[in-house]
This record gives structure tokens, sequence and C-alpha cells, in this order.
């Protein structure tokens, strides 16, 4: 049984920027991710409550994880995430 996903409307807003084969194949990381917690994921440090990102593609999703569920709060180009 996997976590439920909740997004947040600014990584909605992101998602939707990206092109759709792209952004289907980070939702398949996502869905991987929350299903079965395998992916290229780690935890950053120095940031709390914790956040972690999530590699898909070019893209990191940025993330908390709240027991229960995943909140998604960021889609971002790698190029662009880490400013």
């Amino acid at each position: 049984m996997g976590k439920r996903v909740v997004w947040t409307a600014q990584a909605k807003a992101d998602l939707r920027t990206i092109e759709q084969p792209i952004a289907f194949q980070i939702l398949k990381t996502l869905a991987r991710f929350a299903r079965a917690a395998e992916g290229n994921v780690k935890q950053l440090q120095g940031i709390e409550p914790p956040l972690m990102r999530l590699r898909a593609q070019d893209h990191r999703v940025f993330l908390r994880d709240k027991g229960d569920h995943l909140q998604i709060l960021r889609v971002l180009d790698r190029k662009e995430a880490y400013r």
C-alpha cells in the first residue's frame, strides 16, 4: 500500500509548465516512490522540517513525508532547483 500524494498549488503550476511527455515520466517516477519508496531520493541537510529531493529525469521533485501522505512542494528543472 502506497502513500497518498498531496500537491501544493505551486507544485501543480510547476508541473503544468513542463512538456507533457516529460511531466508524464515525472509522475511515473513519483508514483513508484509513493507506492514502493523506490527512486533516487535524498534528504536535504540543514532544512527544518525535513525536506526530500526526488530525481526525475532532468527535474527535481521537492517533497515532505507527512507519514500517511507525501506533500509535493515544487517540481523544478535541475538547473533552477538549487538557486
